[in-house]
């Protein structure tokens, strides 16, 4: 973490200074009459949003929400390695690995086989395979992750908080004003619902909107766009629970199907007692809906405990529970331009979350997509607001996501109906119903989804085709930049390669270089680095405002083959040692060499040709957009040049 740089600041930095500090405290409930993002629900999806705003002082945010605070119990718990890897981005991973359960492992449960009243384990697995990611799969309550998001919020230089207790009332798209970015068409109205406001309206006009306001959402009605899918008639309830048991793996994720009472997933919970039990009900009719059950935290309590014989279940309180029906819906589009106008209109409002899509919760995925979803979009406006990009650009946030999304409905169809279904008899294998064995291998060969890092992302003008991948083979065009260790070559500390990309709304080109010395007339990295720092062409040069820092709007990243020990810092390429800030300080944390052990070596970790060396460009959402062999000056600036503008 680096700070100091434009004068030495006591205290807590990751508080960072603001202009309006003495104005803080005299802060307004009333929302601004205008807004550059209005961001509409404060559940993961918005408040992710929110927090990668925040980053920008010359962005007027607002977040609104109908609820009367924050949110003190959350329903999502799992947290999937690809978020970790998102969360240190926003500087809140290590708050999350401190209070959350780690799931080490995954145990699978099925009939015995001499006593079809009784389970027996039969599988153990590792949940995550070594070197998915440097992150764990943790579970944590949703309303602690919200909390971390509101401290990033309120940390930054925006002091940016929620106004709650407004319900959308209305809201309404000025077409013809829409195409100019310096406008706001959208007008919407609020009314307050906190008893001292009752009734009050209100109405903001926005640049953007963006509906995370759940799978009830109010913004997508507005639109006219609905969620399409179908249910599986199937209940399930779930409750988190203090319980005395002798349950064996009460404290390892578990995955429990009985011959006749239905199946549990069984997910233990931060704090070292509380579990969460996700239980089986019975099928629903054609057109019965769950509500209509009158069902109880006993049935539950009760259907877990005919689960789990011959173990003994003794629940001693239940701090939440709810009952839900196994379904998977999604939206056609993400925005709100048809897709007849796509070439002649540019989107203004957005759904993110369980606005756009919604399925069961046994896989993990919700809130995890959710907040993807967000990332995926917050940087995409601040380019646009900012004047980097053009607004053609925010198609790609329907075009990617909404991809995304479609893989996951599937997924979860599969994997939901697998785990609602009877298990097939022992004693007749042409029975119906689905074999554990078969569920536990369908588990272990889709590790790498639930974890979050299979997400591929298609060609477009942000993510180029892959005629170069042979170069790093371990760093796929489209997906998220597989992290790995390095030692920084100024001051020898090993780090995370991938630690650098943070939520800033900035590009990465990291130039892995070939086996020549870096300091030497002829190295492809020294030529790179003079491109960069002096053509006209360089989008470095291109595209960073005059008065910024040159590392601004694409920070470039050097990792050399030799060993730091036999590096000189001041004898490589000046570009990797730019000055920045009021002083004019160096930055000393642009150079890297292979981590010390022969086995953490990131050039045989993501097979980097080490010959020919490479360019790998990293969007701001920390996926791959290019890679591109060193010398590949104009490929790059043709990249850039094809979403970027020319600075003002």
């Amino acid at each position: 973490m680096q700070f100091h740089l434009n004068g030495v600041k006591t205290g807590n930095p990751d508080i960072l200074s603001s202009p309006d500090d003495r104005n803080a405290s005299s802060r307004s409930d009333i929302l601004p009459a205008e807004v550059d993002v209005l961001i509409v629900g404060c559940g993961p999806a918005g408040l992710t949003l929110a927090a990668q705003l925040s980053a920008f002082p010359d962005i007027k945010t607002c977040i609104v929400d109908q609820k009367s605070g924050p949110l003190q119990l959350g329903q999502a718990d799992g947290i999937a390695c690809r978020t970790m890897e998102m969360f240190h981005a926003f500087g809140f991973s290590e708050r999350v690995e401190r209070e959350a359960y780690w799931v080490n492992e995954t145990v699978f449960w099925k009939p015995d086989e001499t006593d079809g009243n009784k389970i027996v384990r039969h599988g153990r697995v590792q949940d995550v395979e070594d070197g998915l990611s440097e992150f764990p799969h943790v579970i944590l309550n949703q309303a602690r992750v919200q909390d971390f998001y509101l401290d990033v919020m309120r940390n930054s230089q925006n002091r940016l908080e929620p106004n709650y207790s407004r319900r959308l009332v209305g809201l309404e798209i000025d077409a013809a004003s829409s195409e100019s970015v310096a406008s706001h068409p959208v007008t919407i109205s609020f009314e307050r619902v906190d008893p001292e406001h009752k009734g009050q309206k209100e109405t903001v006009k926005a640049r953007y909107v963006v509906g995370c306001d759940g799978a009830r959402s109010v913004v997508r009605q507005s639109l006219g766009l609905a969620l399409h899918g179908d249910s599986a008639q199937q209940a399930w309830g779930v409750m988190d629970v203090l319980a005395v048991t002798d349950f064996p793996d009460i404290r390892l994720k578990s995955l429990i199907q009985s011959a006749d009472e239905g199946s549990i997933v069984l997910i233990p919970r931060e704090g070292g007692y509380l579990v969460r039990i996700y239980v089986e009900l019975d099928k629903l009719s054609e057109s019965e809906r769950v509500s209509s059950r009158n069902i109880t935290a006993d049935h539950l309590i009760a259907a877990a405990q005919r689960i789990l014989r011959p173990y003994v279940l003794d629940v001693k309180e239940v701090s939440w529970w709810s009952v839900y029906e196994i379904g998977q819906r999604l939206c056609d589009k993400f925005d709100d331009v048809p897709e007849r106008q796509i070439a002649t209109r540019s989107p203004r409002v957005f759904i993110a979350g369980d606005a756009c899509h919604t399925h069961s919760p046994k896989a993990g995925q919700g809130m995890n997509v959710a907040m993807q979803d967000a990332f995926n979009l917050g940087w995409k406006l601040a380019a646009t607001l900012r004047g980097r990009c053009a607004p053609r650009f925010l198609h790609t946030y329907s075009g990617e996501r909404q991809a995304v999304a479609r893989e996951l409905i599937d997924f979860d169809r599969e994997w939901a109906k697998m785990i609602s279904a009877p298990v097939k008899s022992q004693n007749d294998p042409n029975s119906n119903g689905v074999d554990p064995e078969e569920v536990r291998r369908y588990f272990v060969a889709h590790g790498r989804y639930t974890a979050g890092t299979a997400t591929k992302y298609k060609s477009s003008i942000i993510c180029a085709e892959p005629a170069y991948q042979k170069l790093a083979e371990g760093l796929i065009v489209g997906m998220r930049f597989h992290s790995a260790p390095v030692t920084r070559l100024a001051d020898a500390k090993v780090v995370h390669l991938g630690h650098t990309a943070r939520a800033d709304g900035r590009w990465r080109i990291f130039a892995f270089c070939g086996p020549e010395d870096p300091a030497g007339p002829t190295s492809r990295v020294r030529s790179l680095c003079d491109f960069l720092a002096e053509s006209p062409l360089s989008p470095v040069r291109k595209y960073t405002p005059a008065d910024a820092d040159i590392d601004s709007v694409i920070d470039v990243r050097a990792i050399f083959q030799q060993s730091h020990k036999d590096l000189r810092l001041d004898a490589v390429p000046s570009f990797l040692l730019p000055g920045k800030g009021i002083h004019g300080l160096r930055d000393y944390e642009k150079m890297f060499c292979p981590a010390l052990k022969t086995d953490e070596n990131i050039f045989d970790l993501r097979s980097i040709d080490r010959k020919r060396g490479c360019m790998v460009v990293v969007r701001p959402d920390q996926y791959i957009a290019h890679v591109l062999p060193l010398d590949a000056h104009a490929e790059l600036a043709d990249f850039f040049d094809g979403f970027m503008l020319p600075k003002a």
